[in-house]
């Protein structure tokens, strides 16, 4: 069982909320290219740091038939070759999401609306919010990876020594919290 689904389970009404909330975006997600909107999700997840996220989010592309060795590159993303300007496009605008406070300007919200639509630019935004939210509230709930996907590109690189990007603890698991 997804670890997030074993701790959701302890407030039924929340996690039916948010399967029917899952569901639905997914299936309204169909204006962006899946390579898009996975590298903006990827990064989220890998810039707050939720290990899960990652895992799950490398299977995911994996299973989509996208190149996943490109995201052991996705911190140098900026200069590396393995990205489209589409994708730098995307994961610079999940940067800016992301940032607290976000720091979106009106150019860059401009250059997506001519390469993506302003639907594509609503789903990029809504899908790096919805990321934000997960990765968040399950580093938060000390939700770690499971081991969906394997190797390198799955690890944040701070998770290895137990710490965050800041350099703080890492979230531990909430007593009481049943995760198996």
């Amino acid at each position: 069982v997804p670890e997030p689904f074993a701790v959701l389970a302890n407030h039924p009404g929340l996690f039916t909320a948010g399967a029917v909330h899952e569901l639905a975006a997914e299936r309204a997600s169909t204006k962006l290219p899946a390579n898009i909107r996975e590298i903006a999700v990827y990064r989220v997840a890998w810039t707050v740091g939720c290990s899960w996220c990652v895992d799950f989010g490398t299977m995911l592309q994996r299973l989509d038939g996208l190149d996943i060795e490109r995201l052991e590159h996705i911190g140098d993303y900026a200069e590396s070759s393995r990205y489209s300007d589409e994708e730098k496009a995307a994961i610079a605008y999940a940067d800016a999401v992301t940032a607290t406070p976000p720091t979106v300007t009106d150019e860059q919200v401009a250059d997506l609306e001519r390469r993506f639509g302003a639907a594509g630019v609503v789903e990029l935004t809504y899908q790096i919010a919805l990321e934000n939210m997960r990765a968040r509230m399950y580093s938060a709930l000390g939700i770690t990876e499971q081991g969906f996907n394997s190797g390198a590109a799955c690890r944040v690189p701070w998770a290895e020594d137990g710490q965050d990007q800041a350099g703080t603890r890492t979230p531990p698991n909430f007593p009481g919290l049943a995760k198996s």
